[in-house]
């Protein structure tokens, strides 16, 4: 697999949605690989994608796990389906995760990442302490593996989330910072975020948004394509570069037309490689 350079840019992309070949001919070679609860994890989808993987001189950075019956329509519905909040789906979904992590082992991949929800602000709440334990079961078994096991941010407020995973006490416990999330889902201003979470950013996603307007009540934000929103990629990119992180910047874009969706990454790939030197040159 090729070497990678500090702060190249990467995709976040699917199986099943995406070939690993379109996404290389974005200009990319690296990136996220999403799986979702219909993807393969047998042995004989571990060797295709070895196989591809190694055609394509692709490397993976992040698998990520994502859920049957989840959905991002608003808040409420997140709130309800998202992650490993919903009680009734919880044992289903610590199972997959944990052999999401075994799939990700196969492959060489060193970190697993998802949405676990919104996680109740009050330390004594039965679902924050279920799911406390169930983020330590599964780093555990991704520590088996010597991977890391990354949130998603946007959902908790920064502090919220620094304090969760100090209860969880696991050293291979990391984060995925999202800044549009926070943006997005109204949770606080990403880069005073990222500054709050700095020692424990395993990787990021590249992604821009506007923040919820007040009507109507417990919508998100608005996604938008990257440079159009309110992160400011410019500054998100320096102060990445001034805590030390040195991982792939990996766009993600989340629009629904397929086309539009490759044509946005495509440009957001060439806008980093634009704005990435800049955001890093000496003042």
């Amino acid at each position: 697999m090729p070497s990678l350079k500090p702060l190249e840019p990467g995709v976040m992309f699917w199986a099943g949605r995406d070939s690993l070949a379109g996404i290389r001919a974005l200009g990319v070679r690296c990136g996220q690989l999403g799986l979702g609860s219909d993807a393969e994890l047998t042995g004989g989808a571990v060797a295709r994608w070895k196989a591809e993987l190694a055609r394509e001189r692709f490397t993976l950075v992040t698998v990520f796990a994502a859920f049957q019956g989840e959905s991002y329509a608003d808040i409420p519905t997140v709130r309800r389906t998202v992650g490993f909040i919903p009680r009734e789906t919880r044992e289903e979904r610590e199972r997959r995760t944990i052999e999401v992590s075994d799939f990700a082992a196969r492959l060489g991949v060193r970190s697993i990442a998802c949405h676990i929800g919104f996680v109740p602000g009050d330390p004594a709440n039965a679902d924050r302490i279920a799911v406390r334990d169930m983020v330590r079961r599964v780093c555990d078994r991704a520590a088996h593996h010597r991977q890391t096991f990354a949130l998603e941010t946007g959902q908790e407020t920064a502090p919220v989330l620094l304090r969760f995973i100090e209860e969880v006490d696991r050293p291979n416990l990391r984060i995925n910072f999202d800044p549009a999330n926070m943006i997005l889902y109204g949770t606080g201003e990403p880069i005073p975020a990222l500054r709050t979470l700095a020692p424990l950013v395993a990787s990021v996603h590249c992604k821009d948004g506007d923040w919820p307007t007040v009507k109507p009540l417990g919508a998100l934000g608005e996604e938008r394509r990257l440079g159009e929103g309110s992160v400011g990629v410019a500054r998100f990119i320096r102060v990445l570069a001034e805590i030390g992180f040195r991982g792939p910047l990996n766009v993600e874009r989340e629009a629904e037309n397929p086309e539009e969706r490759l044509r946005d990454i495509r440009e957001a790939v060439q806008l980093l490689r634009l704005v990435t030197p800049v955001a890093l040159a000496p003042a």
